[in-house]
This record gives structure tokens, sequence and C-alpha cells, in this order.
């Protein structure tokens, strides 16, 4: 399909998903009259989204004197709505109509899809050139924002967007969530690095979610390869898709999974997973599900909040962003709910993002925890390894995603490979065929460049170049790709075909070694 038709199809499924909430939530309870109103689109659930309406109308009426709604869209993942808001301004760019004016606010999501949408989009349209920013700055004074930040930094991440087109809310770490219970029928010890998650014991037991959906859940996969290093963090990440039951589509997906039984570990955002243990704890089993931020090997990353051009509210979209940075609304990350000054229903379970708070509120937090403490920089952190995350893991893990559990499953059942939930790599296996296997299973595509040259993904200083040459365009005119192709299809069917020729590898060299 032209990929103008799909840019005008998501256009207008994006202001159908967002049409359908608003109606729904007018006709689902009174509003005063007069009442300010701010339209926000959010990939939140529903207890933060609850906590924040009813926070937020609270605060409002206090210092303004009048009452104020929120109605909230939710069309789906951080990602599908980054994808969706830069779908809907290309469309108004070639059709001539103005950007936005749907909603006021973008809500929640990791730093990496609201920096994608402070870039500018652009388009020509018979030979005019056009360009809009789907993200609007905001012009907070300077003293504001260092009274509720500080200095803009946590371990090499800004806090707040330089040029004030977002503004980080609260902080997020990457973990495990597990279920103790199963673990302990299974001889499992619990979690506490990443490479758990490639126990073989495991088989049918990890729930994951695709990162094509969750910026989340890519956020965590980068901060993986980041801390892990680039072939190892994909060695991980490729036995834990291997060991997974499924691989969903939502976030909050594996935490109930965990709950439920149905896996017995996966991988999460931090408040995802506290939420979860304490939900079940409350419910009357304590202990059961836990969560584990692996020590020195996560990452920490804003959860911002921006304000979308042509927003039909912007003055009260201005007085939210201020209510959720004030104290009173970094009090509902972490505030037990009921007490005084915290969320009435959920105790919510994310980390603030004002140091103020912490220094003046910290004793009365649920989680007693410094991210500033927690926060490690990752040195020489490679910027060209998010760009990967999607495409790889979609070719390795969804495209090929019965290969790769049959791959997986006939290298755990060779009688070499280690019964104790230890890693193996092809360079500490010492029979023939077992490292043969693995050598082909942890290989990675090799991918075309212009004049003949290739690429081996398994290299990480290629990355760069084939971010650039595929992903950007700088090689349109090496022939690797039709007049009518669309590059980054072109590239994921060959990270495709490349994982499964590895993987039929790994099984025609099983079969061959066997009696």
């Amino acid at each position: 399909m032209n990929t103008r038709v799909v840019g005008a199809l998501l256009a207008v499924a994006l202001l159908l998903l967002l049409a359908v909430p608003v109606v729904a939530r007018r006709a689902e309870q009174a509003v005063p009259a007069g009442a300010a109103t701010v339209i926000i689109v959010t990939p939140n659930n529903e207890q933060i989204r609850v906590e924040f309406a009813e926070g937020f109308a609270q605060w409002h009426l206090e210092k303004f004197a009048a009452p104020a709604q929120v109605i909230w869209n939710m069309p789906g993942g951080a990602t599908e709505i980054r994808r969706m808001l830069e779908a809907s301004a290309t469309a108004s760019l070639r059709d001539g109509s103005a950007p936005g004016g749907s909603a006021d606010l973008l809500f929640g999501g990791g730093s990496y899809d609201f920096e994608q949408l402070t870039k500018p989009i652009t388009v020509e349209v018979n030979g005019e050139v056009r360009s809009t920013t789907v993200l609007i700055p905001i012009d907070f004074p300077q003293e504001w924002l260092d009274a509720v930040y500080g200095q803009n930094s946590i371990a090499g991440r800004t806090l707040y967007d330089p040029g004030r087109a977002w503004f980080g809310t609260a902080l997020s770490a990457f973990g495990i969530v597990y279920n103790a219970e199963m673990l302990q029928r299974m001889g499992v010890a619990y979690p506490t690095e990443w490479s758990a998650l490639a126990d073989p014991r495991l088989q049918d037991s990890v729930s994951l979610v695709t990162p094509a959906q969750s910026g989340s859940i890519a956020s965590a996969m980068e901060t993986i390869l980041l801390r892990e290093g680039w072939q190892r963090g994909w060695a991980i990440l490729r036995r834990a898709a291997g060991n997974a039951r499924s691989i969903a589509a939502g976030g909050p997906r594996t935490p109930m999974d965990v709950a439920q039984g149905d896996a017995a570990e996966g991988l999460c955002i931090d408040f995802y997973g506290r939420y979860q243990q304490q939900a079940v704890a409350d419910g009357g089993s304590p202990g059961r599900v836990g969560y584990v931020d692996p020590v020195g090997k996560t990452a920490i990353d804003p959860d911002p909040v921006a304000m979308l051009r042509g927003a039909p509210h912007p003055e009260t979209a201005r007085r939210f962003i201020e209510f959720v940075l004030s104290p009173e609304g970094q009090r509902l990350w972490q505030y037990p709910a009921g007490s005084a000054g915290g969320p009435r229903q959920y105790s919510l379970r994310r980390l603030p993002i004002s140091r103020a708070v912490y220094a003046s509120d910290m004793p009365r937090f649920v989680d007693k925890v410094d991210p500033w403490k927690l926060a490690r920089e990752i040195p020489n952190a490679n910027p060209h390894v998010r760009s990967f995350v999607v495409p790889i893991f979609v070719a390795m893990a969804m495209e090929n995603r019965s290969l790769l559990r049959t791959a997986w499953a006939l290298i755990a059942a060779h009688p070499e490979y280690p019964r104790d939930g230890r890693m193996l790599l092809a360079s500490d296996a010492t029979d023939a065929t077992l490292r043969a296997m693995l050598t082909a299973f942890d290989a990675m595509p090799v991918v075309p460049g212009p004049n003949g040259t290739t690429f081996d993904l398994a290299d990480e200083s290629a990355l760069a170049q084939v971010r650039d040459g595929w992903m950007r365009g700088k090689w349109k005119d090496a022939g690797l790709w039709g007049v009518n192709e669309v590059p980054a299809d072109v590239l994921r069917r060959i990270l495709s075909d490349g994982f499964k020729a590895n993987l039929q590898r790994v099984i025609a060299i099983s079969r061959s070694s066997a009696p």
C-alpha cells in the first residue's frame, strides 16, 4: 500500500480514536457548567488516569476557584500514539489543513518517543516544502523549572527538553517481575540479573511485550543492550523470546500474566511491576509476586508531558502541567492510597521527578527508592542502539517465532547445556555440536550496502552506517530497494530472512547430530 495512503488512514484512525472516548467521558459523568476542560492523549493506565483527573480537579478548584475536568483518550501504547500523531501531522501538511486540534496534551511514555516528536515533519507538495512539529514549547520560567527539577540531568539523561517542548513528570526504571510461588515450584532462584530471563528452565514461562507498540519495553530492551553489551544483550533477549509463552501488545500484560500464574517472569517497567506486587499482596497473597531492578544494570528515564500543536484548551493544558509538577501532583506518584495529600484509591508506586519532593516527603513514600542513587550513567553508550531494537526484535522473535522457539528448545535439550540456569554462549561450549548450534543461534543478519558491500549486524560499529543508509535514506541511489518500496520494509524482510536462515541451520545441525 502507498505510504501516503497509509499515513492518511492512520490519521483518520487517530481522529476516530480521539473522538470516541471524548463522547463516552462526557456521557458518563456530570460536569459542572463552565468547567475548564483539558483533553489528554495517554498510554497511562486507569489508576493513573483516575488519580490525576481527581487530583487536578481538586487543585484547580482550590487555586482558581473554578471546576475542571480531564477528558482522557487512550489510542494505544506510547509508540503507537507517536506514530499516529506523526501520521496525522503529515496528512495535514499534505492537504493544507491546520495540524492538530483534537487534543491538548500527550501525557506518559518514555522520553524517546517525545524526543522524536520534537523533530520537524516535512513534506513537499507540488514543489512547496511544508513543515511542522507535533509538540509546541511552553515558556515556563527557568526559575520555576530549577525549583522543580534542580539540575536538568540524571545519569546522563535530561529531565526536561532544553527547548521546553516536553517536561518529565515521573521517573521510570526497568526490571523483572516474577511469580515467587512458580519459581519455587520450578526450583529456580528469584531473578537478580537480566540473564535470568534466559534460563532454559523457563521455557513457555516468560511473558514479553513487543517493543513495536510499547515505548517502555523498547527502552527496557535498549537498557539490556547497553548494560550487557550489544552481542550479549541480544543473546539474552533471544533466549528470553525463546522462553516466551506470549509476546503481547501492551506493557501492562506482563505483570498480569505473572500475577495470574501464566508466566513465571517477565520484562516490565518498574511501576507496573510494583503496582502488581502490591495489588496481589492487598488481595491476600503477600510475597507471591515480586519485582527487581537488576542492581547497576537498569536505567532511569523521565516520563514526560507535552502540549500538542493546535491544543484547543491551551491555558487549562498549561495548568495541568503545573499541577503534575507541583508538590500536590508529585505526591500522587508515591504517597499511599487514602493518606492525607495522597491518591484516593490507588497507590501508584511511581518515582516522582521533583528533587524538592524527595527532600521533604520521602519518609511518607511507599517505596523508599532514591533514583539519583539507583541511576548510573552508561559509559560510551552507543546512540544508534535504540534505532535497531524494534526492527531486530520483530524480525527475530515475532516473524520467526515458531523457528526461534524450536531452535531454542533443541539447544536447551542438548545434553551438554547446563541444567542450573546458567546462560551458555558458543565461546563457553566444549561440545562441537552444541557450539555450532549456539554459533548459528546467536548469529546476526548481514545487511547489504552500496557497491556490493555488506554489514554484519553482530558488529556494533556498523549500526551508524546501516541506520543512515537504510533508515534515513542515505543509500537511496544505491539500487538497494525499488522506487515504490519503503526501505524500512525492505530492511525488515532482509533481517527476517537472515534470522530464518540462522535458525534453520540450528535445527539442521541438531538433526544431523541425532543418533
